[in-house]
C-alpha cells in the first residue's frame, strides 16, 4: 500500500499463488504479496517487529477510513511532515512515501516523492484490509498455523539498511532456515542471490533506484529438489 524498502510489488505476480485460505506474512513490511490480485481476500495475519511498520498497519486496519486517508496533506518537494498538525502514525505512513524505498519514514520530502498518488490508491483499497490482523512479535513466537507462509526477511546482504531494531544482524540466519522449514503448510521464503542460509533458486530480476539485484526463492516444494 506504500513505498518500502525490499517492497514486492514489483514481482508479486513471480511468486507462487497461495495453496491455503490463510496467508501469514512474519515479516511483513508492506505486505505486497497479500495486497497481489485476489490474495486480500483470504485470512490474513500480518506480523513485524519494527514498531513503526506495525503501526501503520495496526493504523490503516482498525482506525482509518478512505476519509482520513485523503483528508491528509499533499507533500510537496521540500515540505516537512513535522509542519503538519497530523498523527505519529500519519506522519510515519507519509514519511515513507516522501522519498521513495526508505526502510525508515523521513521527514522531509525528496524528489521522489509517491505520497499524493499513493494516498488516493490507499484511501480506494482500504476496504480490502479491514478483515486482517497484525500483530509485533519475534517471528519465532508465531503460531504455527497450517497456512500459505510468505517468509520475506531482512536479507542476508542488503538487511543493514533497515531500523536498527529489525536490521539483519539481529538474524541468526540457521537458525531462521529450521523455522522456516518446519512452518506447517505452503512455505515461500524470499531472498537475494548472495544468500546462503538455504537452497535458493533464481527467480526474477530486481531493478531498483540505486542497484539491480537478483531475486531467489526457496519453497518446501523445492525440498525434493536438493
Amino acid at each position: 500500500m506504500w513505498s518500502y524498502y525490499g517492497t514486492k510489488k514489483k514481482i508479486a505476480k513471480h511468486y507462487p499463488n497461495p495453496k491455503h485460505s490463510k496467508i501469514i506474512e512474519p515479516f511483513c513490511g508492506a505486505a505486497q504479496y497479500s495486497l497481489y490480485g485476489n490474495n486480500w481476500k483470504n485470512e490474513i495475519i500480518l506480523n513485524d517487529k519494527y514498531n513503526v511498520i506495525y503501526s501503520i498497519w495496526d493504523y490503516l486496519i482498525n482506525s482509518a477510513t478512505d476519509k482520513d486517508i485523503l483528508s491528509l496533506p499533499d507533500m510537496e518537494q521540500g515540505d516537512y511532515v513535522d509542519d503538519f498538525n497530523i498523527s505519529t502514525v500519519e506522519k510515519y505512513l507519509i514519511g515513507f512515501c516522501i522519498n521513495s524505498g526508505s526502510a525508515q519514514p523521513k521527514k522531509k520530502t525528496a524528489k521522489y516523492n509517491s505520497w499524493n498518488k499513493t494516498k488516493i490508491d490507499i484511501a480506494k483499497n482500504l476496504y480490502k484490509i479491514k478483515h486482517w490482523v497484525v500483530m509485533s512479535k519475534d517471528y519465532n513466537e508465531m503460531k504455527n498455523y497450517k497456512a500459505t507462509w510468505f517468509i520475506d526477511p531482512p536479507y542476508q546482504y542488503g538487511g543493514e539498511w533497515y531500523h536498527s531494531s529489525v536490521k539483519n544482524k539481529h538474524i541468526d540466519y540457521n537458525e531462521l532456515s529450521k523455522w522456516c522449514k518446519s512452518r506447517n503448510g505452503q512455505i515461500i521464503v524470499c531472498e537475494n542471490s548472495k544468500s546462503d542460509w538455504l537452497p535458493f533458486r533464481e527467480l526474477v530480476d530486481m531493478n531498483g533506484i540505486l542497484h539491480k539485484t537478483k531475486e531467489v526463492i526457496w519453497t518446501n516444494n523445492d525440498m525434493v529438489l536438493f
